[in-house]
């Protein structure tokens, strides 16, 4: 949840940062930020909007999945199938490069699938470990302070996985999150991106957009909660467009240590039906 990374205790009236917080600028993977100088935890999960904060210099940052499930049930072009998929442990390990750079590798390190077509009358089962996937985030503005933060994180992904569990195709994007201190306690993150995706027939590629927005507020104590709109768009002739609502809870466990759990759920036809999950970040 892309949630300010300053306690409002140490902002002034106009929203700037504390002035005990030092330029960080100098600190980077082998001069550590001190840790009384660390930015509030803020992760890239639970919701799909990442964070415009990135990772304290010289820091790691592990976020997962505990479990997520995934149903979907597609009956488009006459047809009855339904994909059950089980996600156990994928996770986003960060390192704080400087104090406006991390880089991160996403591992999907195992994956269950099974896909029962009734109107065919099969039944097919996959399992292993998935797609891997590296990342930068560079933020341009309010990582230390400020109303308002921007990032961008270019990433790649590149198809390791087993038992045909991805399309063994290299695929890009590029995503631009913007963090904004609403009044009231209110937190917006809206976040646009395109992503370069391999077609269905494998002889190309063609564009993906994603955009989405996230509306969190702290609900009471270390609780708090979000709720969010997601949706892209294919430029693939022939594809539909993805449309989720998403809901979940964040629970600060220690300024180090967030738990969470939520459900996504689809209200397009191209989209899962639901996805519920829990998962757990920790910072070192």
């Amino acid at each position: 949840m892309a949630i300010s990374p300053f306690d409002a205790k140490a902002q002034d009236a106009a929203g700037t940062a504390s002035p005990q917080v030092p330029d960080k600028s100098r600190y980077s993977l082998f001069d550590p930020t001190p840790s009384r100088f660390m930015r509030q935890l803020s992760t890239d999960r639970p919701d799909k909007t990442e964070s415009a904060y990135t990772l304290d210099a010289g820091h790691f940052q592990l976020e997962m999945d505990l479990v997520s499930y995934t149903r979907d049930h597609d009956t488009s072009g006459g047809g009855d199938t339904r994909t059950d998929l089980l996600a156990v442990a994928p996770v986003n390990l960060k390192i704080g490069l400087l104090n406006n750079l991390d880089f991160q590798v996403v591992l999907e390190s195992y994956n269950h699938v099974r896909v029962n077509d009734h109107a065919a009358g099969t039944v097919q089962t996959m399992s292993g470990f998935g797609d891997v996937t590296t990342r930068l985030k560079l933020n341009f503005w309010g990582n230390d302070g400020g109303a308002t933060a921007f990032a961008a994180i270019p990433l790649v992904k590149f198809p390791s996985n087993q038992d045909n569990l991805g399309n063994s195709a290299v695929e890009g994007a590029v995503l631009f999150p913007l963090a904004v201190q609403l009044p009231r306690g209110w937190d917006m993150a809206p976040m646009a991106g395109v992503a370069f995706l391999r077609d269905e027939n494998n002889e190309g590629y063609h564009a993906s957009f994603l955009n989405s927005i996230t509306f969190g507020r702290e609900l009471f104590g270390k609780l708090d909660g979000y709720a969010e709109f997601f949706s892209e768009v294919s430029t693939e002739q022939g594809s539909r467009w993805i449309g989720t609502v998403d809901f979940g809870l964040t629970y600060e466990l220690t300024p180090n240590i967030q738990l969470d759990a939520g459900i996504n759920v689809g209200v397009t036809k191209a989209a899962p039906d639901f996805n519920p999950f829990v998962g757990l970040s920790w910072r070192f």
